[in-house]
């Protein structure tokens, strides 16, 4: 029958429809061909030559057109970055003042690159890119929260196929991060431990839902996942902020994000996806509740009014089947 089981790092409840799940190829679908895309595309602001169509660079790894890595200022930003975060209160009416940095992480020179088959070298450069800029964004006083994301295909809500991240800074802590932040610290004073630290424990010790492990990072599809083939990358080593990543780490995440994306890719047919570094502000100190981590959301469902309406979200898929459809996957 089916089952609801609880996340314990967001205490949402999911359903895991147990009697209408599909078998995790049936998630790939074999009508729906991929775009064979160029590996340069003419009318492509973030293609090499076109460098005038992108807003000025802040900086980029590479000279000349021979570039590696591009960050720029996203064009449609959502926030500005002058000003100051005026707080504005008026009966119920609350607002601040959109400061903030939204910026684009433009991934390769390539227009038809894939993190999940991209070399070693490359991601790590990527990776090391996120920290930086991590760092200095953080050093704004302005700045309570850096988000790292990167949307990838139309189901995904990007609108540009060339591969890019992107980098946001907010003047103010959302309330998802802050429910989180307080669930974990919930956790901590009822046991003495990191909710994050016990799930990883627990995962590695079940191993039914692992996907990819390495020295230093753990791929798995959580107990309640609440869509098909969600996956979560996890460091073993308790840190709180993404910044804190050390350079050995930060060569064996490319090596686990590369693994974890291809098993997408190829098993998958390379669905759309989302995938968000879920980190604290650099300026917390001390952190023994909770640590980053690195979360990948296939777009392969859709949410419909129960989820609407409820706030719950219903898996057709066994966490534990899809992680092992993964794991078994030969790449």
């Amino acid at each position: 029958m089916p089952e609801i089981r609880q996340n314990l790092v967001t205490r949402e409840w999911v359903i895991i429809a147990t009697e209408r799940a599909q078998r995790p190829h049936h998630f790939s679908n074999p009508n729906e061909c991929k775009k064979e895309l160029p590996s340069w595309e003419e009318n492509c602001p973030f293609c090499p030559g076109n460098e005038h169509l992108t807003p000025p660079e802040i900086w980029r790894k590479g000279s000349g057109s021979e570039w590696e890595l591009r960050l720029v200022p996203n064009k449609y930003a959502s926030l500005d970055q002058e000003g100051l975060p005026y707080r504005k209160i008026n009966g119920v009416k609350r607002s601040i003042n959109g400061i903030g940095y939204h910026e684009v992480l433009i991934e390769s020179a390539l227009h038809n690159a894939s993190i999940a088959t991209m070399k070693i070298n490359e991601i790590k450069s990527l990776i090391t890119a996120y920290k930086e800029r991590f760092l200095q964004i953080s050093t704004d006083d302005r700045i309570e929260l850096v988000v790292i994301f990167k949307n990838h295909g139309e189901r995904a809500g990007t609108s540009l196929e060339h591969p890019h991240s992107q980098i946001v800074g907010l003047p103010i802590m959302p309330h998802q991060v802050r429910s989180r932040v307080e669930e974990a610290m919930r956790y901590y004073d009822d046991t003495g431990e990191c909710v994050y630290c016990r799930i990883l424990q627990d995962e590695l010790k079940d191993g039914s839902r692992i996907i990819v492990e390495s020295a230093h990072f753990v791929s798995f599809i959580p107990y309640a996942s609440l869509s098909p083939f969600h996956m979560w990358i996890y460091p073993k080593r308790h840190i709180h902020c993404f910044t804190q990543i050390s350079d050995d780490e930060i060569e064996d995440l490319a090596f686990v994000l590369r693994e974890t994306l291809a098993k997408l890719y190829y098993g998958l047919n390379d669905p759309d996806y989302n995938y968000v570094i879920r980190s604290l502000p650099r300026f917390y100190k001390k952190i023994y509740y909770a640590h980053w981590y690195l979360s990948i959301v296939p777009r392969i469902t859709r949410v419909a009014g129960f989820e609407l309406g409820s706030g719950m979200y219903i898996n057709s898929s066994l966490p534990e089947e899809s992680a092992q459809f993964l794991r078994d996957l030969k790449i």
